[in-house]
């Protein structure tokens, strides 16, 4: 996903600004030796309040904003979930709502993240649950977007769909539900106390204590979400999902692969772009987003790949289904009706009328890219593929001998090459992927 991330307020706090002191975890602000000083000179400040730090946007210091499908904001802090509670972390976070409502800027396009969320949601919602479930939604929109980004993603591609059923498939017969399975291996929800000290912890496996700026929310509608803020990184984790085993996941899918990538991605010749241009550089997805998907279940006992796998799965039907065929047959996998919607809602935003067939298919750039990188993975230099910053595993070769290294950082879990391939197999094994069939799609 390439969208970007609105501010949740009209002002950007200054950094640590709402959090208290003894429970910020951002080190020393302010004074020369501030190790943000130098980030935000590679960062090329004074930068937008909210610019995000990971998939490509071209026109910012080299900077990339973030994944639309982990980082959707609640930024109405009065909205939740239906039945008045908000949607856990670990489902299907709703696609962000502009700041103030639902009026959009008239001074600047919105992004695609703000523009695609539908201006009747919560309506269409409530008429599709009360006809039990057999209303097509029809959408409004305050600036559909032009033909040709729509256009762009509407063919949802089945390449993969055959390692995505099996993936849930194995989820389901070892676990029964989703649901029983997030609860076994996720383990408890952490106090905010706990939070802050495996935070604090990550960040100092990392060496970026000093340079992030950290908050919980309980208004966040997804897992968390990093933006740029008074040209510092701000990350915020929604508590309702900072589950025991999975928490350090997320810091590494944030922080490990988006954040460490991104401030390596500024030191490079091609960290504009122009520079991008220059260089022939390919996009950065699938090979971002894969990465930082593997990233977030790599140290994991049972690392199934399930949530990418469900992404891919349901932009693929949605192609041939309306919006009701597509919510019954997901059924399959997913019992709860209020995440159905919300996978449902992803695959066909953009659509006005949900009857049609059709999808959005950014949200397979995940299975995408874990599966190039699996397929690749005895071949792909991980370290200089990090150390190269947003780059695609098929440009290393090329470009390592004018990169920029004395600046580059290689996160803690992958500095054993020996072991992060061994657990890169151990994915690989535990979803029962087959070495010879990603030989066969991927020549």
């Amino acid at each position: 996903m390439w969208d970007c991330v609105q501010n949740a307020t009209a002002k950007a706090p200054q950094p640590g600004g709402d959090v208290p002191a003894h429970e910020r975890v951002s080190g020393a602000d302010g004074g020369p030796e501030d190790p943000t000083a130098s980030l935000a000179q590679w960062y090329g400040c004074p930068l937008p309040p909210a610019r995000s730090l990971t998939s490509p946007s071209l026109g910012v210091s080299g900077w990339m904003r973030r994944s639309e499908s982990t980082c959707s904001v609640n930024y109405s802090l009065g909205l939740r979930a239906s039945k008045g509670q908000m949607r856990p972390a670990t489902s299907l976070p709703h696609i962000a709502k502009g700041v103030g409502g639902s009026t959009l800027p008239t001074a600047t396009r919105p992004c695609l993240l703000v523009a695609l969320r539908p201006l009747n949601l919560e309506q269409e919602k409530q008429a599709f649950f009360q006809s039990d479930y057999k209303y097509e939604p029809q959408f409004e929109y305050a600036q559909p977007e032009p033909r040709s980004v729509l256009d762009k993603y509407r063919e949802g591609s089945g390449l993969f769909l055959e390692q995505a059923v099996g993936i849930m498939e194995c989820v389901l017969r070892k676990f029964g539900s989703y649901e029983n399975f997030e609860e076994v291996t996720g383990g408890s929800v952490l106090p905010k106390s706990q939070v802050w000290a495996a935070v604090r912890k990550y960040l100092q496996k990392e060496g970026c204590v000093g340079e992030v700026v950290v908050r919980l929310s309980e208004e966040l509608l997804s897992q968390a979400v990093m933006v740029v803020e008074s040209c510092r990184p701000t990350l915020t984790i929604n508590l309702s999902g900072a589950r025991q085993h999975w928490l350090e996941g997320m810091l590494r899918h944030e922080i490990g692969t988006h954040y460490l990538r991104g401030v390596n991605n500024s030191v490079q010749p091609w960290a504009t772009a122009e520079g991008r241009k220059q260089f022939g550089l390919k996009p950065a997805n699938p090979t971002e987003e894969g990465l930082a998907s593997l990233h977030s279940v790599l140290l994991r006992k049972q690392p199934y790949l399930w949530r990418a796998a469900l992404l891919y799965y349901t932009v693929y039907h949605a192609t041939s289904m309306s919006f009701s065929q597509l919510f019954s047959h997901i059924a399959r996998f997913v019992q709860d009706p209020d995440v159905r919607w919300e996978y449902c809602l992803r695959a066909k935003r953009g659509q006005t009328d949900t009857s049609q067939p059709g999808c959005f298919s950014k949200d397979q750039v995940y299975l995408d890219g874990i599966l190039r990188i699996l397929r690749h993975r005895r071949t792909i230099d991980f370290k200089m593929l990090t150390s190269l910053g947003k780059v695609s595993y098929e440009d290393v070769e090329r470009l390592r001998h004018l990169a920029v290294l004395s600046k580059t950082r290689i996160p803690h879990f992958m500095r054993d090459q020996e072991r992060y391939l061994q657990h890169l197999d151990h994915i690989v094994t535990i979803n029962e992927l087959e070495d010879s069939t990603l030989e066969h799609l991927l020549p």
